[in-house]
């Protein structure tokens, strides 16, 4: 089949190539995001391929049905950027990549942990600058903290093994409790009590409408004083004017995110002979407890693998008229 491939970075091309090889299919690798400009590049192409940051509205949705694309094949695992409905609407169908590596992003939020509470980041340019002083680098132990975990899903799942490694308490709260977990310590609570009693808060549920801005100015009011906060997940989980406020007021002690709420138009972007526009982030990063990274927690050469050999595999069932096991419907 013939595939447009929407907002495609070198890693995406090389990954896709390598593992679609021996497959009959035909790419097309373009730059640019899935917008109303550029949808009509699609044209001829009976599969787009998208990632997280492409808008697929109603607009987008009757476009491409217009083209004759009947599939269009997410190459991530969240899906909030697609409106179901219409899809259903002019029967087009959606399939995802529901799980690769979990441990990637997993070990990516345990990774801004560390970096935060034994400040690596600012030993590292220090030391550069021929600066061995030790002074403003005192850092505190994760072994023995209390972490809350909100979503035990795949990533969930991975990030609470590393805690319980670390010698963590670890409590959560999902709508789907584990028995996996359970035994391995993890205990299950309510979302306020979870809240309440974490000294450290871990991000890793989906974003849905109920989960939209979970982290807001309430939330953060239950939250102990000197919280640390990581989302790697998705940005609009958190209220990002609340978090500021909380920084300020320094009840979040530290915050860690490789997402942000509206990162759609800064994120996968080389920005650095521009001025950023966005207020919020550049008030995040003048914060010297943020650390900020560009969605790059899933970015590991296992996890391209699996993005990669799943998003074909869903392309060529359709093509067969198999099954989708994947597919992501509007009910």
């Amino acid at each position: 089949m013939k595939i447009a491939f929407f907002s495609t970075k070198t890693y995406d091309k090389e990954s896709f190539l390598t593992y679609g090889r021996k497959s009959e299919h035909e790419f097309s690798f373009f730059d640019a995001q899935l917008d109303y400009k550029t949808v009509t590049l699609a044209e001829g192409h009976e599969v787009i391929c998208s990632f997280v940051n492409d808008r697929i509205d109603e607009y987008i949705l009757k476009k491409l049905s217009q083209i004759g694309i009947k599939l269009i094949a997410l190459r991530c695992a969240g899906y909030n950027q697609v409106d179901l409905q219409s899809a259903k609407k002019y029967g087009v169908r959606v399939v995802r990549v529901p799980a690769y590596s979990p441990e990637a992003v997993a070990e990516h939020a345990f990774a801004i942990l560390l970096t935060l509470m034994r400040k690596t980041h600012k030993a590292y340019n220090r030391v550069r600058e021929n600066n061995f002083s030790l002074e403003g680098l005192t850092g505190s132990n994760i072994h023995g903290k209390t972490i809350g975990v909100i979503g035990t899903g795949a990533i969930g799942k991975a990030f609470c093994r590393i805690s319980k490694g670390f010698g963590c308490s670890i409590l959560a709260y999902d709508l789907h409790q584990s028995q996996e977990m359970k035994e391995l310590g993890v205990q299950y609570l309510e979302l306020n009590e979870v809240l309440k009693k974490s000294q450290i808060l871990s991000l890793h549920c989906p974003l849905t409408p109920e989960t939209r801005h979970l982290i807001n100015g309430h939330s953060l009011g239950i939250m102990p004083n000197g919280v640390i906060l990581i989302n790697t997940s998705r940005g609009a989980l958190v209220d990002t004017k609340a978090v500021i406020k909380a920084l300020k007021s320094k009840k979040i002690g530290f915050l860690g995110i490789d997402v942000y709420e509206q990162e759609e138009h800064i994120f996968f972007k080389n920005l650095s002979e521009e001025i950023l526009e966005d207020e919020q982030i550049s008030r995040l990063m003048t914060f010297p407890n943020v650390l900020i990274t560009g969605h790059q927690a899933f970015l590991t050469h296992e996890a391209l693998e699996q993005i990669a050999t799943t998003t074909l595999e869903n392309i060529s069932s359709y093509q067969r008229g198999d099954v989708l096991s994947n597919e992501i419907k509007a009910d």
